[in-house]
């Protein structure tokens, strides 16, 4: 298992900045806000770009299973655009209420 959620969101985004160019970073929520691996929970994830499609989406799942195997973690991904993912009221609210943003590099940006 991971040692660190964080560890698993560098590494997410290391892999979508090979493939993407639009990528600008997550926003994790749920249980793993406090920082802590917690046995059995899904990592839950929502990623920002400047375009989301079919094609998009096709791109980033092999991605993300990837890293789960490697780390032996399970990510609940959610890919949006800006404009999308406010759109999206129940995970918008819960991520802007208490969520964590990191940068397309991984880096913590802001904090509950």
């Amino acid at each position: 298992m991971a040692n660190s959620v964080d560890e698993v969101i560098v590494k997410l985004s290391a892999g979508f900045n090979r493939i993407f160019n639009d990528f600008k970073g997550v926003y994790l929520f749920g249980i793993h806000t406090d920082g802590n691996m917690h046995e059995g929970e899904d990592i839950e994830l929502a990623g920002i770009f400047d375009i989301e499609d079919k094609s998009k989406r096709e791109q980033i799942w092999p991605i993300v299973g990837k890293i789960e195997t490697e780390m032996d973690v399970c990510i609940d991904f959610y890919p949006y655009t800006q404009e999308s993912f406010k759109q999206d009221e129940e995970i918008y609210q819960e991520v802007m209420e208490n969520g964590i943003f990191f940068d397309k590099n991984g880096k913590r940006i802001s904090t509950k």
